[in-house]
């Protein structure tokens, strides 16, 4: 079934029985209550003395209300986001709202950058949203900036103040939203296939380099979190199509300390073929870790990651509550194994990383760890790469640091981007 249609988990009810439990018509043996309770987050209740009890393993998370905005508008954030047309509404609704905000990357993004937006159909049937962010006319191009978001997240919020800055500086910078995210289709905060997305993103980019101001000029893929193991792979796939490669706190690795144990991991596989979509996998509250400006911080409200510390994921503060397309339920089982299988392909190919690289983390960052940068820095085989660790940074060095901090770290990706480019 399309990932886009509604979730299989209503058609298949999960019921317990004593020797197991059922997804439709397929018998499974019933985990450990220490296993079920680690896989559900909450304990399971049994009724005594009955052939099948049913067990709600997974709840929909309530929305928080958006304080200063109407009634109307909190209705209308609150709608189901499974699919891509009740996304679009939505964030349609939100976007005056969204340039208000009171951040740095929304009240001092630079005017009179040109904005484009599209949709196109790849190779799966699936609409993509695109957006280009292009300099102010008659600004000679230096290169095009191709950027990969990270998990839960969109290329409409954030990256809209990200993507103006650096287009100020000369730069044709594009995004697309992967399938299952932000204003594509599919099934919201569903990966089915972890290299069926990295193949989407090659699919969009063949097509934007063909574009007339993308001719001639150097290419640089630019991914964030769970988007650098996306850009990695892009490389390792098209390894002569890109000039550059700029990683910020990258999802390339986990580190053995924080993975699952091997039984854990088993049973998650298992699950995640029979109720891929379910919404299972464990998780871990890391609020206070992505965000280290403390009036920042203050606005911190949620935030999502699975697997004890695994790396990412969804980011939300009070201020990215207007985020309101953002995927922050519990992660889907496929989507989880996939991630899982995403790093341990990257570590296994990691020495081929041969493009020119630069790779940013916050030295305090507690959600993907700058070790694990160290690593990719250390192995690839790239004769120019340049590592960048921002004390006391936390994971978020593009959104969550103190003004000066993001001033900085955007300084330094221009000045990177720009030795790079023949003007």
């Amino acid at each position: 079934m399309d990932p886009s249609r509604a979730l299989s988990a209503p058609h298949k009810p999960l019921v317990h029985t004593r020797s197991g439990f059922f997804a439709g018509e397929t018998e499974l043996r019933r985990p450990s209550l220490a296993l079920r309770c680690r896989l559900t987050g909450t304990p399971t209740v049994w009724a005594p003395g009955t052939r099948r009890s049913a067990a709600i393993v997974a709840k929909r998370k309530a929305k928080k209300r958006i304080e200063g905005v109407s009634e109307e508008m909190n209705s209308i954030a609150s709608q189901n986001l499974d699919l891509a047309p009740a996304r679009r509404r939505v964030r349609s609704a939100f976007v005056e709202v969204q340039n208000r905000l009171d951040h740095v990357l929304f009240k001092s993004a630079p005017s009179g950058i040109r904005m484009e937006e599209w949709f196109e159909m790849n190779s799966k049937g699936l609409e993509i949203f695109c957006k280009a962010w292009l300099p102010r006319k008659g600004v000679r191009l230096k290169g095009i900036v191709c950027f990969c978001h990270g998990y839960g997240d969109t290329c409409t919020f954030f990256f809209e103040g990200i993507a103006k800055i650096i287009a100020a500086s000369g730069y044709g910078v594009y995004s697309i939203d992967h399938p299952g995210f932000g204003l594509s289709e599919g099934l919201h905060g569903y990966i089915p296939s972890f290299d069926e997305l990295v193949d989407n993103f090659i699919e969009r980019f063949q097509v934007i380099k063909e574009r007339s101001e993308a001719s001639g000029v150097p290419h640089f893929l630019l991914g964030q979190s769970m988007g650098g193991a996306v850009a990695i792979k892009v490389h390792l796939k098209r390894p002569s199509d890109w000039d550059g490669i700029i990683l910020v706190a990258p999802m390339c690795k986990i580190a053995e300390n924080v993975k699952p144990p091997p039984a854990v991991l088993k049973a998650l596989a298992f699950l995640s073929n029979v109720l891929p979509k379910a919404k299972l996998f464990p998780e871990t509250d890391l609020a206070d870790l992505a965000f280290r400006d403390p009036r920042k911080k203050k606005m911190l409200v949620d935030m999502e990651g699975i697997l004890w510390t695994m790396p990412d994921f969804t980011v939300l503060h009070e201020m990215a509550v207007y985020n309101v397309i953002a995927y922050s339920d519990r992660m889907r089982l496929r989507t989880g194994m996939e991630l899982l299988k995403a790093t341990d392909d990257i570590e296994r190919q990691i020495e081929m990383v041969s493009s020119p690289l630069l790779v940013l983390h916050g030295a305090a960052d507690k959600v993907t760890d700058p070790a694990v940068s160290k690593f990719l820095y250390e192995k690839a085989s790239s004769k120019d790469k340049t590592l960048k660790l921002y004390p006391e940074g936390y994971h978020c060095i593009l959104e969550g640091e103190p003004d000066e901090r993001i001033s900085i770290v955007f300084d330094d990706i221009v000045s990177w981007l720009d030795s790079r480019c023949i003007h």
